[in-house]
């Protein structure tokens, strides 16, 4: 007799259900989702083993089965070297919205530091990239995008011209994080996704 198809935890009903029929809406989603979760790794070594130890958590495990799977949703972000033609379903996009909210709300600390030393670099006229905080994230981020990104895509070539397009890249994605953080942060995440793309 076959097994009974697993339910899908309540946590994924506090966002809404909305349309992914529209391609590029799905791609922009899919890239966002990715470079989000690479500022998570930039932040941390074992970024990857916490993500585990949340969706466990969070009973959303059965969603994200294993690394591999994991890998292979990640790369249908099309600026991807290995990036795939795989259709992610809604679950498998909520779920990874909810785990990479709930593991930057664990880093807010952290996320805060790196851009309150950001704000002194600017105001002092320094490169940011000499800020002893700042530095470690911004060198583990741009070693990441190069060996995971397609340089013959426009706009990741553009991105690798210079050290300087990286930083700024790496930079914005902590404001983005710390979005996540808050009250309803998970929602606000959820809808920034499809901001503009809902009809």
């Amino acid at each position: 007799m076959p097994d009974a198809p697993t339910a899908n935890p309540s946590i994924l009903n506090i966002l809404p259900d909305y349309p992914l029929n529209n391609q590029r809406t799905l791609l922009h989603i899919q890239q966002k989702i990715d470079l989000i979760l690479l500022a998570l790794e930039a932040l941390e070594i074992g970024s990857s083993d916490f993500i585990f130890q949340i969706a466990k958590q969070l009973e959303l495990d059965h969603l994200l089965k294993s690394r591999l799977f994991l890998w292979r949703l990640r790369c249908s972000n099309p600026w991807r070297r290995s990036s795939r033609n795989d259709t992610i379903g809604l679950e498998e996009i909520k779920a990874l919205v909810i785990i990479a909210s709930y593991r930057a709300r664990q880093l807010t600390v952290q996320i805060r530091q790196l851009l309150i030393a950001e704000q002194q670099m600017r105001e002092k006229n320094l490169p940011v990239g000499t800020s002893y905080l700042l530095c470690e994230y911004l060198e583990q981020f741009r070693s990441y995008f190069r060996s995971r990104m397609n340089p013959r895509r426009t706009k990741v070539a553009w991105y690798l011209s210079e050290d300087e397009e990286l930083n700024s890249l790496a930079l914005s994605l902590l404001p983005q994080l710390l979005f996540c953080t808050g009250t309803m942060g998970v929602q606000r995440f959820w809808t920034c996704l499809f901001d503009g793309e809902i009809a």
